[in-house]
Order: C-alpha cells, then structure tokens, then sequence
C-alpha cells in the first residue's frame, strides 16, 4: 500500500493531504489571505502524520504542486517537499496544479479552464477536457471579452480558480460557467499522486524547481 503525503502551496491555500492507494484519508489546510505558509505548512505536516500515527517511515513519496501560482508559495512548497524527501529517502512527485484545480469539476458535460489571478487582468491558465485532459497548454493569458471563444461556441465552459470572477464581469456568453472561489487542494492531488507513483513519474529532488511560467522579478 503507497501513502503519499500531498503539499499544495501555490496558491493562499495553504493545504496538506495524505492519500493511500490514491484514496484520501486525510486533509488539512487554511485558505489565509496572508500567505502564512511558512508559519503554517510544517504545522500542518506535523498534526496530519501525528493524527493519523504515522512517521516518515511510513511515508513511500512526498507530492507538491509544482505550479504555476505564487512565487512565494511554490518555493516554500517545494523546498518543504525537497527536504521532507532527503530525510525520509522517498521518491518527489510533481503535479501541475492548474490540473488538480480541473479535477475540482464534477459536470462531465464541459470544458475546462483552470486560471488562477496573476496581475491585471492577466491569469494562468490551462484548458481541459470532459475527461480532464489538457488540450491546450499552461499560459499566461490576458483576458479579453472574446477568450475561450472557439471553446464556448462548441459548447458549455466552466472556468474554474482565483481569476474567474474579473474573466465573469466581461464574459457574457450563455455557455460560460463560473465557479468562483475555488483554489487549488491537496484533496484533488491524491489520485494524481497516486497515479504518477504507479509509474515511477517521480522529480530529481536535487535539480527539480518549481514551474513560474514567468520570470521572477524584483523592484
């Protein structure tokens, strides 16, 4: 049996899950607006192993979403990740969190847009399948009224994550659905997980690094 802690940072959603078998058996997190994560993420690993008594030794791979989302928030993810799989000697798994965001959708009838807030009225997004799928890759978007046109012609497009509601106020068409407010979770990360761990889909824990999308810049 694989049990795999799941780490998911990229966004205010500070969240930590453990899965076996691809099946959730625990979630904690906190969706601060403050972005208290390196208060809160080591916490939260600590409470969730104790609750369940486990140890690292019980622990067969540590998962992180690998991003795109906050700069911030994915380093101290994945540099929790990193060490987590040096002490314990245990495989690092990635997921894209734009695609456990997707997972979030239950309607099997609709495209999927996964966008997360960036600055303005840019976003990061990805679409998806009825299947969950990707079928167009992870960009940074600059939303307009027309976006996502072609899809929302074919059909009905639920566009899901932290940049949905400035895409809500200049998107009138009928086959546009909004679920606002949802954020990235390590609760959708548990089947993911699973499934790359089957697989042996595991990262270079000395080399891997979060993925930005966009450079990092300072002022």
């Amino acid at each position: 049996m694989a049990t795999v802690l799941n780490i998911e940072t990229a966004t205010t959603n500070c969240s930590v899950s453990i899965g076996k078998d691809g099946t959730l058996i625990d979630l904690l997190e906190d969706n601060n607006q403050a972005y208290s994560h390196s208060e809160r993420l080591h916490v939260y690993i600590n409470t969730i192993l104790e609750r369940n008594n486990l140890t690292g030794k019980d622990i067969d791979a540590v998962a992180v979403s690998k991003g795109p989302g906050s700069y911030t928030g994915l380093r101290i993810g994945v540099s929790a990740a990193k060490g987590l799989c040096f002490a314990w000697d245990v495989p690092l798994i990635s997921v894209p969190t734009l695609t456990s965001l997707a997972h979030q959708v239950t309607n099997k009838e609709v495209f999927i847009v996964s966008m997360l807030d960036a600055r303005r009225m840019e976003v990061y997004a990805a679409v998806f399948d009825a299947d969950k799928k990707q079928i167009q890759d992870t960009q940074a978007v600059i939303l307009t009224q027309n976006s996502y046109q072609n899809y929302l012609d074919e059909g009905n497009v639920c566009f899901i994550g932290s940049g949905v509601s400035k895409f809500k106020e200049i998107c009138n068409h009928p086959n546009a659905l909004f679920l606002e407010g949802a954020m990235p979770s390590a609760k959708q990360m548990v089947s993911l997980s699973h499934t790359a761990y089957k697989i042996s889909n595991t990262e270079d824990v000395a080399y891997f690094e979060p993925y930005y999308l966009k450079e990092f810049f300072t002022t």
